[in-house]
């Protein structure tokens, strides 16, 4: 991975093939990097990944900025739920790789 590296995806959205290729704009090991939606199913998407050190272990933290066609109804219905399931399955999945319990239980 480094700055100026673009990556393809292909992926189903209800059904529906989508093609999305982003760009990673910013790599700073092992603090960050972002990645920009430069095709894709979004008006514009940007995730900064950052990690950290704690006492516990580290710390993994997601900032997504993005617009979606059809604005907040769209956000509401079908983007926001659809994200949020997509980053607790995300959690779930490095937790159970690194064999962390879920604090919630």
């Amino acid at each position: 991975m480094r700055a100026g590296a673009q990556l393809d995806y292909r992926l189903r959205l209800h059904g529906i093939p989508l093609a999305w290729r982003s760009e990673i704009t910013a790599y700073d090991p092992p603090h960050r990097f972002v990645d920009e939606q430069r095709r894709g199913p979004y008006r514009s998407w940007r995730h900064e990944h950052s990690f950290g050190e704690t006492p516990d272990g580290t710390r993994i933290e997601d900032r997504v900025s993005y617009r979606v066609w059809g604005g907040r109804p769209v956000h509401a219905l079908v983007v926001r739920p659809q994200l949020e399931r997509i980053f607790r399955f995300r959690q779930q999945r490095v937790r159970a790789l690194l064999g962390v319990a879920d604090p919630r239980g």
